[in-house]
């Protein structure tokens, strides 16, 4: 492969030659070689999507030229439309810890795309690029839009779906009624809407605390430039790119009140990563609720029936696992683990800045990417045909000595547990435990033990 020379600062480095970015991106590419792990494509789109603002606030500012503003949104618009967009940005999440040669791998690609628009004159990645800013502001600022817009378009979407087939399983399953159970032992009836009707209010409860977290994420210390006074940022950046990011994207975001908080703390993400935990919590109750209500079909629970998507097992023939809610069980493992390596980061934020940003990104747009993906193929593979087996449920509703729980107000909860005590004991039914200490007749018991009144 051809090189050419690239210059910084620094000297020359030589880039393959069908390669967009410069000297620093190259020296950030020589000097950490560490993982897999890349700078995750919303954060990359966001950042040009940032700079593509950027041009249009300096030029309504007077500090950049209308041709070179055009030279920088046409680079911007030819780079997000392409296809094969990451190839030009290589570097890895465990590089410096403020992102700055994300932010010049951003500025360089950009310059080198922009040069071939401009007739006159030369781009610049730092002089022209970097216009009005520092990796201090930009890169917390891209941090925040990627994180808004992955919640808005990926995340909320999957949330709504999930949410309408698990209500319309609830209509279905009004008058299933089935014994209910706590700590793995048998409780009082309810429905199996009524079961459900709980894992709806967790999707709609992180729902509405999403929202609330995106009114902390929309704000952004864009303008803030290097410790958060905006040195070498005109008045009013601030106020005039978040204005045009908001233009662009259709979404809102607003100047951060304290730039000197926005470069250093990371509070909102570690909130709204909070919520994602949350609902990674109530998704593994859903996943386990499922699991355990589907165990058998014989030797287990057996009261549900899911999709048999694959074989479950080289050696058993006919065995049907329960493959989907397996994998978002450790979805949300990962994610409780992601939640605490982006709350030790976030602490870190010593004096004007926190250097611990691309892991906090990093871990933050996987728990949504995960999330969201697991959402989608646990509501289409493993919810949508999950099932009732109404026999059973019946079968368990009868059998459960919690039905004596319904005599309480008769007998007394004494009375009441001696006939399920003698039902245990002697393998009889709780009626005719009942009528054998003859504390209830037969009439009385079919009167008050009646599991469609006790729901």
């Amino acid at each position: 492969m051809d090189k050419r020379i690239e210059r910084d600062t620094m000297g020359e480095v030589k880039v393959e030659e069908d390669k967009l970015w410069g000297a620093q991106t190259q020296r950030s590419v020589e000097n950490f070689p560490i993982g897999n792990e890349k700078m995750p494509k919303p954060l990359i789109e966001s950042f040009i999507l940032l700079k593509r603002s950027a041009a249009v606030a300096n030029y309504k500012l007077n500090q950049l030229s209308r041709e070179k503003k055009e030279a920088i949104l046409q680079a911007c618009d030819e780079l997000l439309n392409q296809p094969d967009l990451l190839k030009h940005f290589p570097l890895s999440v465990w590089q410096t810890g403020s992102g700055t040669q994300t932010n010049m791998n951003t500025n360089e690609v950009l310059t080198r795309l922009g040069n071939q628009y401009l007739k006159e004159g030369q781009l610049h990645p730092n002089d022209d690029l970097n216009k009005s800013q520092s990796s201090n502001d930009t890169f917390p600022t891209a941090m925040h839009m990627a994180s808004v817009r992955v919640i808005e378009n990926d995340l909320m979407p999957a949330l709504q779906v999930i949410k309408q087939t698990l209500l319309e399983k609830m209509r279905s399953y009004q008058e299933v009624v089935k014994i209910g159970r706590t700590h793995l032992q048998d409780a009082t009836p309810l429905t199996l809407a009524q079961e459900i009707s709980a894992w709806v209010h967790m999707i709609e409860k992180v729902e509405s605390m999403l929202a609330n977290d995106l009114l902390y994420l929309r704000e952004v210390p864009i303008g803030g430039t290097a410790v958060g006074t905006g040195i070498n940022a005109p008045d009013d950046f601030d106020r005039v790119i978040t204005a045009e990011l908001t233009d662009q994207l259709g979404t809102e975001f607003i100047p951060t009140p304290n730039k000197f908080h926005g470069l250093t703390s990371h509070d909102q993400i570690v909130r709204a990563h909070g919520t994602l935990k949350a609902l990674a919590g109530d998704l593994m109750k859903m996943a386990n609720d499922i699991r355990y209500l589907s165990s058998g079909p014989r030797a287990g629970y057996g009261e549900m029936s899911i999709p048999a998507n694959e074989p479950g097992s080289s050696v058993m023939p006919g065995k049907v696992n329960p493959t989907q809610a397996e994998a978002l069980t450790m979805i949300s493992v990962q994610v409780m683990g992601n939640d605490t390596a982006i709350g030790v980061a976030a602490s870190q934020g010593q004096f004007q800045l926190n250097v611990y940003k691309p892991v906090i990104i990093h871990n933050f747009l996987q728990s949504v990417r995960l999330l969201t993906d697991g959402i989608h193929s646990f509501n289409e593979r493993c919810l949508m045909g999950l099932a009732p087996v109404e026999s059973k449920i019946q079968e368990n509703l009868e059998r459960s000595l919690m039905l004596v729980t319904a005599l309480n107000p008769y007998i007394g909860y004494e009375n009441a547990a001696k006939i399920a005590k003698k039902a245990y004991e002697d393998n009889l039914s709780l009626k005719q435990a009942a009528v054998k200490l003859e504390l209830v007749s037969e009439e009385q018991f079919d009167q008050w033990v009646n599991p469609q009144n006790m729901i």
